[in-house]
Order: C-alpha cells, then sequence, then structure tokens
C-alpha cells in the first residue's frame, strides 16, 4: 500500500513508519521541515497542517492516510479536533476513503460512563493532550461523512521496548491485564495499528491496543 503520514517526525509517528516500512509498504512523509523526518523515508512532502495549503493535493494517489498528532509542541491542544475536522472535509473530495487516527486512552472507560481521563489519579501534565484527542474522537463520531476513519487507541501506558508481536484489540473500555495493569509498547502499538490499516477491520470505530 502507499501510505501518507502526517506527524512521522514524533515519537510514535516515526515508529509507525518503521513498521510501515519494514512490511513493504510504500511511505510519504508529511512534514513542515521534512528534513526533520526519518531517513528510512524517501518519499517526503512539505506540509504544514496549520496553513491553508490543501492536503488533498499532498496526498494525492495514496491508498491510507495516517495521522499522529498532538498539541504539546506547538502549545496548541486545539489544533487536534480541528484536524479531525478539516481532514475528513478534504478527504470527502478525493478519492482517498482510509484514514488512521493515533488517538489517546484518556477517553477509554474504567467503569460504565466513567472514562480514564476523569478518574482520580489522571496525571495533570497530561490532561490537556487528553481532553484533546476526546474532543478529536468526538468529531469523528459526529460527523455524518463518507470517509472511512479508524481511531486507534493505546494503552494507559505506552512505552518504549521491544514488538513482542502479541497484543489485545478493544473497543470503549480501557483493556487491563491480570494485574489491573494497562499497558503496550509503541513498537506493538505501531504493529497494531498497521494490521488495522492492511485488515480495515473496524470502520468508523474506535479500538483500543493493549496487553
Amino acid at each position: 500500500m502507499k501510505l501518507a503520514i502526517l506527524g512521522a517526525t514524533g515519537w510514535i509517528g516515526s515508529t509507525i513508519a518503521a513498521e510501515a516500512l519494514s512490511r513493504g509498504h510504500e511511505v510519504i512523509g508529511l512534514a513542515r521541515d521534512i528534513n526533520k523526518l526519518p531517513a528510512a523515508i524517501t518519499s517526503k512532502r512539505s506540509y504544514d497542517i496549520q496553513a491553508d495549503n490543501a492536503l488533498k493535493d499532498t496526498i494525492a494517489g495514496v491508498d491510507a492516510l495516517i495521522i499522529s498528532i498532538g498539541g504539546r509542541t506547538l502549545g496548541n491542544h486545539e489544533i487536534v479536533a480541528a484536524t479531525a475536522q478539516k481532514v475528513l472535509t478534504e478527504l470527502a473530495d478525493t478519492d482517498i476513503n482510509r484514514l488512521i487516527w493515533v488517538g489517546g486512552a484518556g477517553s477509554l472507560e474504567v467503569a460504565p460512563g466513567v472514562t480514564l481521563l476523569s478518574a482520580p489519579g489522571f496525571p495533570e501534565e497530561y490532561k490537556a493532550e487528553a481532553i484533546a484527542q476526546g474532543e478529536a474522537l468526538a468529531v469523528f463520531r459526529n460527523s455524518n461523512t463518507a470517509v472511512n476513519w479508524h481511531y486507534v487507541s493505546p494503552a494507559a501506558e505506552i512505552f518504549p521496548g521491544e514488538k513482542s508481536g502479541h497484543y489485545r484489540v478493544g473497543g470503549d473500555q480501557l483493556l487491563t491485564d491480570a494485574e489491573g495493569n494497562s499497558k503496550i509498547s509503541v513498537q506493538d502499538y505501531a504493529s497494531g495499528l498497521l494490521d488495522e490499516v492492511e485488515s480495515g477491520a473496524h470502520p468508523q470505530q474506535r479500538i483500543g491496543l493493549a496487553y
């Protein structure tokens, strides 16, 4: 497949790009500064999500678009939901019908009607990001779109580790192990996300990935 990745300069995005390349996919990296994209990505295109240039012109010919963005670097968390809306609008005017969004864990439920974000002990430093990702999920769910979006939440804790090839797929509930922990390595998260890209198993749904 020919995959465009917006956010491949970041930690999760670059890991997804590496996983996609290891599977033989063609990867197009999109970034404001293409020099910051991983060297392994040979096809690089300049794109700034805060500018008015049309995304559809930049991603012409791709099979799917993967987006991994956050507002921390830019100091602008509003950009997350705004990008979700912008991309849905622009993809509707193209032949590209696959959008895979790197989501957050904060909106996952730890009990009926209780999100991880609202549970006691949620780290204060991550709240703004979690709220922004929850707003992006709401954009997808409240849209009347034909775009085939997939929102992929990681476990509560995502960390640099190794690829084991093992993970579980859930829905809106936070997945935990026998000890009550919710974890996944960024490598296994990337693997699970690419499995979703290739299978298209959960169209217009949010899924969660964890051990």
